[in-house]
This record gives C-alpha cells, structure tokens and sequence, in this order.
C-alpha cells in the first residue's frame, strides 16, 4: 500500500528541480526574465506586443545561435518548460477572468464571440486542409490561435494536438503579424465606420467588436485605447469572455480528434486480412488541466482571495507562461520555417480577412436582433 501510493505522488507531481532540468529551466528562466523586462518599453507596449511574444523571438534567435552545442544537458528541462509549465500556466490564466465578466457583456457578446469562434475555427478546418493543403496540425493551431486568444490558444491547443515545435511556431507567428497588424488597421476601421455605418457608431459596439475579432489581449487593449477609454473597457470584457470559451473549445476539440483516431482504427481493422484485431491509440485524450482552468475562473469568480495577491499570481502565471514560449522557441529551427512557406501566412490573411468582414457582420446581426 505504501509503495503504490509513494509511486503515485511520484508520477502526480514530477520534480522541477531535478538535477536533469536545471539547466535548460534556467536558460528558459532568464530568456523569460529579459522578455518580461524589455516589455516594460514604452514603444513595445505602445504597439501591443507581449512579454510571450518577446519570448518566443529571443528563444529562437537562441535557438539556432549556438543552442546545439549545450542542447544534450538543457533538453530536459527545455521539454519540461514547453510542456509542463505550459500547462501549470494555463490553469493559472483562470486567475485573469471571472464568470462576472459575462455579465458585462450581456447574451449578445457572449453569443457574439461564440460565433466567431466557431465561424473561424470551421473555417480553418476546411481551408487549411483542404485549400491551401496544410497539415491539419498546423491548420488548427492557427485556427485556435486567430478564433479565441492567440499565442495562449495556440499553447493550450499544442498539447490536445501533440502538434511539432515548429508547427506552433509558424501559429504563434502568424498572430504576432496580423495582430500587430490589427492594432493600426481598427482605430482607421472605426474612423470609416463613423462614416458608412457597417456596425453601430459607438464606442461600445466598436469596443464589442474589436474584443470579438482580435487576436491577443495586448492587442485588443492596443488597438482599443487608440478608440477611446469605453471601446478599451468593452473590447476586454468581450476579450476575456472570448478567453473563457477555451477550456471547452479544448474539450471539444479532444473529442474530435479521439473521434477521428478512432474511425481511422476502425478502418484499420476491417482491412486486416487475417482477421486478427489491432488496438489503436483512439482514446479520448482529455486535456485535464482544461478543467483547472475553468476551476480556477470558478474560483476567481467569488472573489476570495485579495487583489494584491491575485496580481501577483497573475505576474507568476505571465513568468511561466514566457518560459514556456521561450522553450518553444529554442526548440524551433529556422530551417523548419522555411519548409513551412508561405501557405500559412496567406492562409492566416484569409482568416484575418473573415475575423475583419464576417466578424463584422455577425456583431451586425446579432446586435440587430437583441436591440
């Protein structure tokens, strides 16, 4: 009894600090550290980049700079990053959002940003596989990444995936373009719709629609103060809300892709010759820490714990986070990105171009309809 129960806590809660993942936990610590600090200049702020972002820059200028002479004692820990840091960051994301925030918003946001969501993701599905005959991997992660939160989607949807560093990188890449993108293109957007009246002229329908459509927090907060102080407060409510559509996107998303793994099993077996039977690897792959998430917003939501330490939960789960994109980074060569071409950008752009034009058109219908 005792053994068996020492050897759970031993499979539960692997060890940080294991002498095998000091070193490639440092460097992605410090690469973390310099991101973190370099945000806090007032040019990158001002544009809507983040300490990930930063992150995931840095770690691949390391990774292909020199990185493979002391790759062999920094593996472990690198994997250990982008993996289980990864996930431990997710959970504490929770900490951002409440359930309140839905309220703020009222049915139509809620409804809005569920139909974007779903409209886009659908949508790269078909185009991305099919269109522009990406793996579906990589159609996917960039389907997450431009539906609900960018690189934190493209993270959380890595794991459901078991998609390849590089593939997360060119997803994570494509945000970074067409949200930095978005951040000058909504202030002129809202300047044209004061004009021609595609969405209703005010800065809280404006504000509805540029947390619905944009891709990361920072930029939508970007992208949104250039508007004004309400559009900024509105965008990140419908944001957040947006952000809170995750933990069940990955739920469905895990069954999907059991679903899938199954069907191709199946088939497997009805073509053995011989009749003998071939256990295939269909099973649901639940993504437990999904479930953190929505217990940490649950948790959140009734307010328990002061907003001093909430914040500083928040800056642990923002270092965490970095030296998981960090880790990312380093993994990635710049060779695979090359072989990636140019398909996924132009198949970001469609996407962009739909989150621009159909995005507004569902915040048109539905805000029609609640009226």
């Amino acid at each position: 009894m005792n053994t068996s129960s020492s050897t759970l806590t031993a499979t539960a809660s692997p060890s940080i600090a294991q002498p095998s993942r000091l070193a490639g936990l440092a460097l992605s610590a410090l690469i973390a550290a310099v991101a973190i600090a370099a945000i806090r200049i007032d040019w990158l702020q001002a544009h809507g980049f983040s300490a990930l972002t930063l992150a995931i820059v840095i770690g691949m200028l390391v990774g292909n700079l020199g990185y493979r002479r002391i790759a062999p004692p920094c593996t472990p820990g690198v994997n250990f990053s982008k993996q289980n840091l990864l996930r431990l960051g997710i959970i504490l994301y929770g900490f951002r959002l409440t359930f309140q925030d839905i309220g703020h918003v009222g049915l139509s946001g809620v409804l809005i940003d569920a139909l974007v969501l779903c409209s886009t993701f659908s949508i790269a599905v078909l185009l991305g596989t099919r269109v522009f005959k990406l793996d579906r991997e990589t159609a996917m992660l960039i389907g997450a990444g431009s539906s609900i939160c960018g690189a934190a989607a493209v993270m959380a949807t890595e794991p459901v995936l078991r998609a390849q560093p590089a593939q997360v990188t060119v997803a994570v890449a494509t945000v970074v373009v067409f949200g930095s993108l978005a951040i000058f293109l909504y202030p002129l957007l809202y300047q044209l719709n004061l004009h021609w009246h595609f969405l209703a002229a005010s800065p809280l329908a404006f504000g509805i629609y540029t947390g619905s459509t944009v891709h990361e927090v920072a930029q939508v907060v970007a992208a949104a103060r250039a508007i004004s102080p309400d559009a900024a407060n509105t965008a990140v409510i419908a944001k957040m809300v947006r952000v809170m559509m995750l933990a069940p996107f990955l739920m469905l998303l895990s069954a999907y892709i059991s679903k899938k793994g199954a069907k191709k099993t199946t088939t497997a077996k009805n073509e053995k010759a011989d009749g003998t039977i071939k256990r295939g690897a269909g099973g649901l792959a639940i993504p437990w820490f999904a479930f953190g998430f929505v217990a940490v917003v649950a948790f959140n939501s009734m307010n328990l714990l002061p907003g001093t330490l909430v914040s500083h939960i928040n800056d642990v789960d923002n270092a965490l986070l970095a030296m998981a994109m960090a880790a990312l980074g380093i993994s990635t060569q710049f060779s695979s990105l090359r072989t990636a071409g140019i398909k996924p950008l132009m198949f970001a752009a469609v996407l962009f171009g739909w989150l621009i034009v159909g995005g507004a058109l569902i915040n048109t219908l539905v805000l029609r309809v609640f009226a």
